[in-house]
């Protein structure tokens, strides 16, 4: 089984539209996509929506999706091709709680592609990629924190400096570097190397 993680360093820099577009450019690996959300205080995790509930209530949750028409995230992964679609939910500081289920919804998959940062705490996989955009100011503490572990960067074509300014671009040093310009997300370049990389990973 190969595991895929697709983190990127803020919201909206296309880290769905990256594994969408995995899982579509490869079909033959059957895949099982995952997306990771950690929501803050007074959101719930069983729906993510406001809630009232206490600190030690509905902090983990994880659903699977069946609505193939592409109005969520997860909808999108399954329109996409995905075998199965899940949704994990965890309150921020929560991920490691519902690492163990997750785990055994896993077992016995072909293959996984997860969307998430964070996870990386939790397993090794056999390769991520982080999404970045010069552009984009927002650097998250999960994105900075694994950097340094990713064995390919997404990077959106930009002419701009990186509007970070608490992020050293030595980080990026001796990095596999694909560069995109929305809307396309995944270029035959990105296909090719992921195929490579996980070529010899049994299906």
């Amino acid at each position: 089984m190969a595991i895929l993680v697709i983190g990127g360093h803020s919201r909206s820099v296309g880290k769905t539209s990256v594994v969408a577009g995995l899982i579509a450019a490869l079909p033959e690996r059957r895949w099982t996509a995952v997306k990771i959300t950690q929501f803050g205080h007074g959101i719930c995790s069983v729906n993510g929506e406001s809630c009232d509930c206490a600190t030690d209530e509905h902090t983990v949750a994880i659903s699977e999706e069946r609505d193939a028409t592409g109005g969520t995230d997860t909808s999108r992964f399954l329109l996409a091709g995905a075998q199965r679609s899940l949704w994990v939910r965890s309150k921020q500081g929560f991920l490691a709680e519902v690492m163990p289920s997750l785990r055994k919804r896993l077992e016995g998959e072909s293959n996984v592609i997860l969307e998430s940062n964070s996870v990386i705490r939790f397993l090794r996989p056999d390769l991520y990629l982080s999404v970045l955009d010069y552009e984009t100011h927002d650097f998250k503490t999960s994105a900075r924190e694994f950097l340094d572990r990713a064995d390919a960067i997404v990077l959106h074509q930009s002419a701009a400096a990186p509007r970070w300014s608490d992020v050293s671009l030595k980080l990026l040093h001796d990095k596999t570097i694909f560069r995109i310009t929305p809307p396309q997300y995944v270029t035959p370049e990105i296909v090719d190397w992921v195929r490579q990389k996980i070529g010899d990973v049994r299906i």
